[in-house]
């Protein structure tokens, strides 16, 4: 698997739904002992813990939640071919919310939903990418620690 600055480290990546991104990181920094990772604009975070990481998502302004719309978490898993994987979801019949595409932070992914209304979306490292370079905001070394 490529590393990429961009994504936090670990194969299993919660990602979880708050009204407001900021407050809710704050609040599992302060609270939890989590530790800012990478900033998005005003509309995701991720933080780390220890070798693993969540990310804090929330809708931009004006906007309709993503991908997770509707449900107060999903799941990402990190895989080494998401073309293959998606193939073999949507033909054992996961309900793709979204095909597989490329995107400027180095990973191509896409999102589906399982039999019990959970969203997933599986992402597969295409470049190691400097959160800069598409609008990001690494926080001290750990978005380096891909």
């Amino acid at each position: 698997m490529i590393a990429n600055r961009s994504m936090p480290p670990g194969a299993v990546i919660p990602v979880l739904s708050y009204p407001d991104v900021e407050a809710a990181s704050r609040w599992l920094c302060q609270v939890l002992g989590f530790e800012p990772r990478l900033i998005i604009a005003n509309h995701r975070h991720q933080l780390g813990f220890g070798d693993g990481a969540v990310v804090v998502t929330g809708s931009k302004p004006g906007e309709p939640m993503p991908e997770q719309a509707g449900a107060p978490f999903a799941v990402m898993v990190r895989v080494d071919d998401v073309d293959a994987h998606h193939k073999r979801a949507a033909r054992h019949g996961a309900v793709i919310l979204s095909p597989p595409a490329s995107f400027p932070y180095g990973e191509r992914q896409y999102s589906c939903r399982d039999f019990a209304g959970h969203h997933w979306t599986f992402s597969q490292s295409i470049a190691d990418v400097a959160p800069e370079d598409w609008g990001g905001v690494a926080i001290g070394n750990r978005a380096v620690s891909g």
